[in-house]
């Protein structure tokens, strides 16, 4: 097994660290502070290559490999949570699911100034009573005369809703199909029927925008249909496979941030006499957080690896990718929880990053599949049984 890295995957990753270490790590607390969307920033990332690093160079992309989006989402996160969320959505659930599903046309109309980032995208599939059950949505969409479709409901927790041009959305066009009778649209945020619901005050990766959306007689076109009709539940959940992986590759860099944080500190801080990190109980610690913390770091990449194969193969990648996601969330909100614990009162103080970590490390639990759906996913696929 080879776990060298090629000079481009390597190159990738140095830029990322050093635009992270250089321009977000340091306003990170402020955005943080502020809940402003970092607008400048992803501006930045987008020239650089980063907010479209598997879209090929035709589509505006870098043309990257799924290890290179892995190396390079670690070292963001690893600065801060919130502007690895944006990257993620629009990397992995925005253009990864038109680099699949789309037409050409779409592909170029609609990955092209996202994947620059010059325009943000957004991926829409929760509903305010809907979450993990996403069969259950309420968001319809009626077809008509002329081959498109009139949308109408609510979408909820949408991430860059307030700052996204274009959304993938999936509404149900056939309620009585249940799961196959969804259907995948792109919707344009400057129409008419589009509006932006309330924005949610979150307890974490307060720089990512996320609101609710809501659609008032929305027309959209037959050409903005994405995939097949009534294909959307499938779309979505193999676009949720690979936005797993994402979610793996933030955690691991924030449990990476968390880590080093403490090795720094119980280095330097001393007690009895001596540095804490001398301690026996301190030293479990820390030992238990690097084992944590190389664990997902490895199921991530393998994730990634596997997919880079399924583009070839076909072969499904799905319990790897809940493995990698689950490991990781779990890993980086055991990480920094014990971060704060050692770093006792200077940890739960606003004036160092560790209260951020831990606060940005609960939504990896949640978002993309809870770490209970993940349990779900590996044990239904590893049994058979539903």
């Amino acid at each position: 097994m080879d776990f060298t890295f090629t000079e481009e995957q390597l190159q990738i990753q140095s830029i990322a660290r050093e635009f992270a270490q250089r321009r977000i790590a340091p306003v990170a607390a402020e955005f943080d502070q502020s809940g402003e969307f970092p607008r400048d920033n992803i501006l930045e990332m987008g020239k650089l290559g980063l907010m479209g690093i598997e879209v090929p160079v035709e589509y505006g992309g870098a043309g990257m490999d799924s290890i290179s989006y892995v190396l390079a989402m670690i070292e963001v996160a690893a600065a801060d949570c919130a502007h690895s969320t944006i990257m993620s959505v629009n990397n992995t659930l925005y253009c990864n699911g038109l680099l699949q599903f789309g037409t050409e046309e779409q592909k170029h109309k609609y990955i092209t100034p996202i994947a620059s980032g010059e325009a943000i995208g957004a991926f829409a599939l929760t509903e305010p009573q809907s979450g993990s059950d996403a069969t259950a949505m309420r968001c319809r969409a009626v077809k008509q005369a002329d081959g498109g479709f009139i949308i109408n409901g609510k979408k909820s927790w949408i991430t860059s809703g307030p700052v996204a041009k274009y959304i993938l959305l999936f509404a149900m066009s056939d309620p009585a199909q249940k799961a196959k009778g969804v259907t995948a649209f792109m919707v344009d945020t400057a129409r008419d029927g589009f509006r932006h619901g309330k924005k949610e005050p979150k307890l974490g990766i307060r720089a990512s925008a996320t609101c609710e959306i809501e659609f008032a007689d929305y027309h959209a076109r037959a050409d903005e249909v994405v995939g097949d009709e009534g294909k959307g539940f499938k779309i979505a959940m193999g676009v949720l496979d690979a936005g797993r992986i994402g979610i793996a590759s933030q955690a691991c860099g924030l449990g990476r941030a968390a880590y080093e944080a403490t090795l720094a500190y119980v280095r330097e801080r001393k007690a009895f006499g001596q540095p804490i990190g001398a301690f026996q109980m301190t030293q479990t610690k820390i030992a238990d957080m690097k084992c944590k913390l190389e664990a997902a770091r490895l199921l991530t990449l393998r994730a990634a690896w596997l997919k880079q194969e399924a583009a070839r193969t076909g072969a499904r990648f799905s319990t790897e990718a809940a493995c990698a996601k689950l490991t990781a969330s779990e890993a980086a909100m055991w990480i920094a929880h014990q971060a704060v614990q050692i770093h006792g009162g200077m940890g739960y103080s606003k004036e160092m990053p560790l209260e951020r970590y831990f606060r940005d490390a609960k939504i990896t639990e949640i978002y993309e599949g809870t770490s209970e759906i993940q349990r779900m996913v590996i044990a239904r696929n590893e049994t058979g049984l539903r």
